[in-house]
């Protein structure tokens, strides 16, 4: 087990992605990250629960494979806030963790009895990490939302899809991963400065504004430009951003679905590719300068396509990248887990085990330590799973209070 948070406990109230993802960085690398549920409407606490993937036919709210993905090495209890054991118990665990966290909307856990003041009325020294969309303050606080409602209003999805088509986002749902690296590197700043002053703090996270830091480049042409984004102020597929380089797309290869990534980043690159492809129209004069490959990529890219659709998308990789032309295979699910040597070498998918599921693999983490590196071998508690060791062994409560509890309720 590594050891490099193992003094650090984190009373989870988070869930989806958002929140789960920053506390599975925390739990692979030591912490003790106690996930707290409702144990009547787990449904509305964290929908990933029971939904897929599944590893199989077995359905229930203990085989969600992303809740397995995402939870991974945390220990389980249920806490039935809407009463006052319930609560009770919350304030016994807030008074024993470093760290509270969650990805509620703006005001629900204050709503319960919960705000940071009150926190800090059973833990001087805690840490409050909230994270969600619009924040805890400002015009938005009260709105509701979701990772693509994110993307929407950060701009993300404004900047993908093809010319002549509406804005395609970013898929489902890049903004929970990005806000959750950001609420972990929260904690982890949050931490440091206790230990530095013994002073904990409140940590208000806001998922939009985490979503336009990732628009460098299109807030620095907005700011100094005054341009929305390429003319005519839509957005050009997978071509590049800023004209800075053509061709710069995706194209067809042989097979069913097979397609090749290029990016000619000069005039050496595009003369290259035209010998490499052996086109001849690709090697003339006409589109010698970036200005003119610019002005005829629509042709290129139809040239390309002629000739790469009736080749074999890893030899025509191979063959590009030894030209010194940036280029990869699209890879599909099988090829990036299962066939690439460096994603096994980096062991980013380790095997866990699962109380219900089994062993499953999961998602890694793409870094290594050398002195405390990060391990994952624990599945994803079961609704409650660990009750009894946490409730019972580190609160202290005995097996007849338990007892009581879960005949009314409370756990």
């Amino acid at each position: 087990m590594s050891v490099g948070l193992s003094h650090v406990r984190v009373c989870d109230l988070s869930g989806q992605l958002a929140g789960a993802g920053a506390t599975k960085i925390l739990a692979a690398f030591g912490a003790q990250v106690i996930r707290v549920e409702d144990p009547l409407t787990y449904g509305l606490w964290d929908i990933l629960r029971g939904a897929g993937p599944f590893v199989d036919d077995r359905r229930g709210i203990n085989m969600g494979g992303a809740f397995n993905n995402h939870n991974v090495g945390k220990q389980g209890v249920t806490i039935n806030l809407r009463t006052e054991a319930g609560k009770e118990l919350l304030r016994e665990l807030i008074s024993v963790s470093d760290v509270v966290t969650e990805n509620f909307s703006s005001g629900v856990l204050a709503r319960l009895g919960f705000s940071y003041e009150e926190m800090r009325n059973v833990n001087p020294e805690v840490i409050y990490v909230s994270n969600s969309g619009f924040g805890q303050h400002g015009p938005y606080h009260r709105f509701k939302t979701w990772g693509p409602i994110v993307q929407a209003m950060s701009g993300l999805t404004f900047s993908a899809g093809l010319p002549d088509d509406e804005p395609a986002g970013w898929g489902y749902s890049y903004m929970d991963h990005i806000a959750a690296y950001y609420m972990a590197v929260a904690v982890l700043a949050a931490l440091h400065h206790r230990e530095r002053t013994g002073a904990g703090q409140r940590v208000d996270l806001s998922s939009v504004p985490a979503g336009i830091a990732m628009l460098p480049t299109e807030v620095l042409d907005w700011t100094v430009n005054g341009r929305a984004s390429r003319v005519p102020n839509r957005p050009g597929g997978n071509r590049a951003d800023f004209d800075e380089m053509a061709p710069h797309g995706i194209y067809p290869c042989s097979g069913d679905d097979r397609w090749i990534a290029i990016a000619c980043r000069d005039d050496a690159d595009f003369s290259r590719l035209g010998n490499v492809l052996n086109e001849p129209a690709l090697m003339t004069g006409r589109f010698s300068t970036l200005q003119q490959r610019l002005a005829g990529a629509p042709e290129i890219d139809r040239l390309i396509s002629d000739r790469s659709r009736h080749r074999d998308a890893d030899a025509l990789a191979q063959d590009l990248v030894v030209a010194g032309i940036p280029a990869s295979v699209v890879k599909r699910p099988r090829e990036r887990i299962d066939e690439d040597p460096d994603v096994a070498a980096w062991g980013l998918f380790p095997t866990v085990t699962h109380q219900e599921i089994g062993e499953v693999r999961v998602e890694g983490l793409p870094l290594r330590l050398s002195a405390s590196p990060w391990t994952m071998s624990a599945g994803a508690p079961c609704l409650g799973e660990h009750n009894q060791e946490i409730l019972g062994g580190l609160l202290g409560h005995s097996d007849e209070e338990l007892a009581a509890w879960t005949r009314q309720g409370v756990i």
